[in-house]
Formats: C-alpha cells, sequence, structure tokens
C-alpha cells in the first residue's frame, strides 16, 4: 500500500488536453472535478474546475515542477514567493488563494474563479468611459494600495493580468513577479529587471535600482491610459525606441480624454519617481474620487476559514515546495527506507493519529512523550531507537505526517520501525479515489 499524494493515486488520466480521457471526469484530489482549460503558458495551465462538496466554481492553477527545475532555481522561488504572497494578501480586488495542493510532479493552486475574464479582453473591444476607467481604476489601486501596505510589490501590473468576477468587480492575480518588502537591498531599493516592456517604469531601464511602490504606480497610470484611449501610451515596434519613449515619458492623449484625466494621467507618467505621485496622493486627488467609496472591509473574513484557523497549524508553502525529495510525500509504507526523514499523507484529524502512534508505539514496548502542539517523540530501550513525528495540515481535509529517525537506527532498531510500527499505522494514510496529471509534455504557463 502507498501513500496517495503521488501521481498514481487514482486511475483516470487526463488526456493531453488536460481534461478530460474518453468519457471519465477528472477529479483531482478527491475534491475538485476539473473543467475546461482557462489559459495557459510557459510553465503552468489554468482550469476551471467545480469544488465537488460546495459546488464553489475555481480556477485550478497547475504548475509543472519539471518544466520550473529546468528553468532554473529562480522560476521554483517565484513559485515559493507568489503561495506565500497570496496567502497574505485577503482583499476584495485581489484573487484570492484557497489552498496549494502538490503530488511529486506537479503543485496545483485552487484559487477563486473571475466568470468576467481578463480585463484586457474587454478594453480590446473598445476604449472605456471615463466614469468606467476611473471606477476599475479605484479598485484597482485598492488593491495595490494594500499590497503596499503589506510589503508586497506586483511588478507586473497590466489588464492582461486583471480579472472581473460575475458582477464586474475587478481582481488583481498573477504575484508570480511580485517582491517582498525582505528583498530590498541595503540602499531601500529592488533591483531586479522584471515587468511587462509596455509596462515597464523608466527607473528599471536605468538599471540603478527602483521603488516597488513607484513603479507600481508607474504602471497604474500605463492601464488608466489603456481604458481612457483603448491602446498604449508607449509603444513601437522597435523595442528601443519604446524604451526611450518610456525613459522621457514621451506620450500623447487623444482628444476625447478630458483635461482632469490628462493632468491626472501626467502625475502617473511622471518619468520621476521622486515627484511621481503616490498612492496617499491618488485617493486625495480631485479626479479620482468623484465617485469614490471608502473601502471600510477591505479584508474578506472568509478567507482565514478557508485557509485554516490557526497559521502556525499549517503546512507552510514553503515548506510544502521545497521537500528535499522534491515534493516527494510518496512511498512511506510501500518499502523499507534507511533514510532519516519519511512523510505520508493523511486524512485523519491530527488528535486522531497522535492517539494511534502513541497507542502503536506503546504496544511494541517504546516509550512516547507527546509533544507541543501536534506531535510525539518515540524511545526505545536503551535509548536504541530514536524517532520525532510532526503533522502539519496541508489543507482542510489533508495533514502530513512527517517521522525523522536517526540514521544511526539499523539492525533491530531499524526492525521496530519498518516491521512492528509501520504495518500498524496503514490505515492512517489517505487514499484517492482517482489520478489526476495535468502535467504533459507540452506544459502551458497561466496565471
Amino acid at each position: 500500500m502507498q501513500a496517495t499524494m503521488d501521481d498514481n493515486h487514482a486511475n483516470t488520466t487526463p488526456s493531453a488536453a488536460g481534461i478530460k480521457d474518453g468519457s471519465e471526469t477528472v477529479i483531482l484530489f478527491g475534491k475538485y472535478e476539473i473543467g475546461r482549460l482557462l489559459g495557459h503558458g510557459a510553465f503552468a495551465k489554468v482550469y476551471h474546475a467545480r469544488n465537488i462538496e460546495t459546488g464553489q466554481s475555481v480556477a485550478i492553477k497547475v504548475i509543472c515542477k519539471r518544466k520550473l527545475i529546468k528553468g532554473g532555481l529562480s522560476l521554483m522561488a517565484n513559485v515559493k514567493r507568489e503561495i506565500t504572497i497570496m496567502r497574505r494578501l485577503c482583499h476584495r480586488h485581489i484573487v484570492r488563494l484557497f489552498e496549494v495542493l502538490a503530488t511529486k510532479t506537479t503543485i496545483y493552486f485552487a484559487m477563486e474563479f473571475a466568470k468576467g475574464g481578463e480585463l484586457f479582453a474587454k478594453v480590446a473591444k473598445g476604449r472605456f468611459s471615463e466614469d468606467l476607467s476611473r471606477r476599475y481604476f479605484q479598485q484597482l489601486i485598492s488593491a495595490v494600495g494594500f499590497c503596499h501596505s503589506n510589503g508586497v510589490y506586483h511588478r507586473d501590473l497590466k489588464p492582461e493580468n486583471l480579472l472581473l468576477d460575475d458582477n464586474w468587480e475587478l481582481k488583481v492575480t498573477d504575484f508570480g513577479l511580485s517582491a517582498v518588502r525582505d528583498q530590498v537591498h541595503s540602499d531601500g531599493l529592488l533591483h531586479t529587471l522584471c515587468g511587462t516592456p509596455a509596462y515597464v517604469a523608466p527607473e528599471i531601464l536605468a538599471k540603478k535600482g527602483y521603488d516597488g511602490a513607484k513603479v507600481d504606480v508607474w504602471s497604474c497610470g500605463v492601464i488608466l491610459f489603456v481604458l481612457s484611449a483603448g491602446y498604449l501610451p508607449f509603444n513601437d515596434r522597435n523595442l528601443m525606441v519604446m524604451y526611450s519613449k518610456i525613459y522621457k515619458a514621451e506620450f500623447r492623449c487623444p482628444k476625447w480624454i478630458s483635461s482632469d484625466t490628462k493632468r491626472f494621467l501626467h502625475r502617473l507618467l511622471d518619468p520621476n519617481p521622486q515627484t511621481r505621485i503616490t498612492i496617499d496622493e491618488i485617493i486625495l486627488d480631485p479626479w479620482f474620487r468623484t465617485g469614490y467609496i471608502e473601502e471600510t472591509n477591505i479584508i474578506n473574513s472568509i478567507e482565514f476559514d478557508l485557509i485554516g484557523h490557526n497559521e502556525r497549524e499549517y503546512l507552510n508553502a514553503f515548506d510544502l515546495i521545497s521537500f528535499s525529495s522534491g515534493i516527494d510525500l510518496t512511498g512511506l509504507f510501500n518499502k523499507a527506507y534507511s533514510v532519516s526523514k519519511e512523510r505520508f499523507v493523511s486524512g485523519e484529524e491530527p488528535e486522531t493519529i497522535v492517539s494511534k502512534m502513541e497507542e502503536v508505539a506503546k504496544g511494541e514496548g517504546v516509550g512516547v512523550t507527546i509533544k507541543d502542539g501536534w506531535g510525539l517523540k518515540m524511545e526505545g530501550q536503551n535509548g536504541n531507537f530514536v524517532a520525532a513525528v510532526e503533522i502539519r495540515r496541508l489543507n482542510r481535509d489533508l495533514v502530513v505526517v512527517e517521522i525523522r529517525r536517526r540514521e544511526s537506527d539499523v539492525g533491530p532498531s531499524q526492525r521496530i520501525w519498518n516491521d512492528k510500527i509501520k504495518p500498524k499505522l496503514l490505515g492512517l494514510i489517505f487514499q484517492s479515489e482517482r489520478r489526476v496529471d495535468v502535467c504533459d509534455g507540452d506544459g502551458g504557463g497561466g496565471g
């Protein structure tokens, strides 16, 4: 019997499209019914899915770990950072991350589904009115300001990363290139070159370091121009010519944009970051405040219910995708290991697992000490067997059980674990009914 968080935990394999295999429905971890493909990129795909228990629509972002590794350590670091950031940001205009699931080869983000699609698709059909442009800009600034107050800088704001829900409310997504305050260098600036060319701030092009909040404001200015004009303020087939225009902030507003909007745009697209308008100044600007309704309850409390009442009890997302075995939570009970660390996934409550392991260990004459939280220490006679057990939540339904043993525990000591304790813990292992593996050879990156 195997732990069932591996890629063989079910018997239905999606086709190359990653959705269906004949008439079979693909079920992810016994919880999400996978639907149509919403989008893809270099390293991931995004699918529509339905929570079987609640009927709620969600978006499942599927990241192929193999391709991340091939792409270099920085890509894996970006995924870790994205998880950490999205769990930190609970705001009505930011796409919510419900949970992160993982197998040996694949990482899954279960996220809020934005039924209205990308804002880019809407503006591509024609420019917005001044009032509608302002409304979406107000929502954007509400989200971006919240990010900055939590030490997060998006660094890739553009209409393609702005989604609309079923009420046509704006949702910021894709924090894969985001930075946090801890990444700021000793000079108080960020130095990583990133972003989308048409939306990048001049100081990034200067390669002398930049303020994350200032570059986000610049990108917001480009977005407002696109919403109001229907095209980009800086655009040229020759990338260097376009960069020259950005560096000098050379743009011209069309005649249908009001003088107040033009004035405001010039404050946003100021090439000097020192004099560029700030988020606080934006909120006080007369143009911005027209029809503006203060966000008094911007934190969505349901987020904490979905992720967990006690964050400490939940498996840290950084740990989740940093396991030395490559998210290998598999095989604890399919063969004897001589390594010092083993893991399996269980659907039982942590207290039940602790109680069962204590019962089994004592039945074999092994002493048990219960640790604070969800853990215990096992110790055999004369200290010839020592093992520490720690239990952390993976999501609301699953926990990861990690057993650490001394590498020197061999011979009779090793048999205490492999032959006597392990076999009696088989019933704790989570088993799924279907297989899902949407990490195919073509990969694709969404989100």
